[in-house]
């Protein structure tokens, strides 16, 4: 009897070439941006009054503005881009787009939008719901918020998960 050897799924596609994983990687990299990082580098420009070097740009509409929103970010939902991105945004400051979270492709067509009138632009990983989600203040309508991190998301204790 013969028997049909098993695939194994993971490797069912072989891996890119090394060459080819460090320009895909690469490329990701300066498309997307961690929730941490942007925490971290908007939390240091608050403290010393410094410029954070980009602009965090909330995409969603205004019902979810009001229900939670990354402090000093500015409200400009996805459809408003075209009429209202020029307005808003300084072309020679770098976005940083962010809409609900991972089930939510608006911060991408934001991106997309932007990128195509000329802005330099990125993606916040994991949009509003990481955010609070790992932890970080928010703002409401009725003000202030903040929630315990999550221990699935955030490491417990430390705001530094070592990546």
């Amino acid at each position: 009897m013969t028997t049909t050897p098993q695939v194994n799924p993971v490797l069912r596609t072989p891996p890119a070439s090394p060459a080819a994983a460090a320009a895909y990687f690469s490329a990701s990299l300066a498309f997307h941006a961690d929730i941490s990082d942007v925490a971290s580098v908007l939390a240091a420009s608050a403290a010393d009054g410094t410029d954070p070097g980009f602009v965090l740009v909330d995409t969603r509409s205004t019902a979810a503005w009001d229900q939670g929103h990354v402090p000093g970010a500015v409200h400009l939902p996805t459809a408003l881009v075209p009429e209202r991105a020029e307005e808003l945004l300084d072309r020679s400051v770098p976005v940083v787009t962010y809409c609900w979270g991972p089930g939510c492709n608006g911060a991408t067509r934001a991106a997309l939008a932007l990128a195509e009138r000329g802005f330099q632009v990125k993606e916040m990983l994991g949009g509003f719901e990481y955010w609070v989600r790992e932890g970080f203040a928010y703002e409401t309508w009725e003000g202030p918020a903040e929630r315990a991190a999550d221990p699935l998301t955030a490491p417990v204790g430390t705001g530094d998960c070592g990546c």
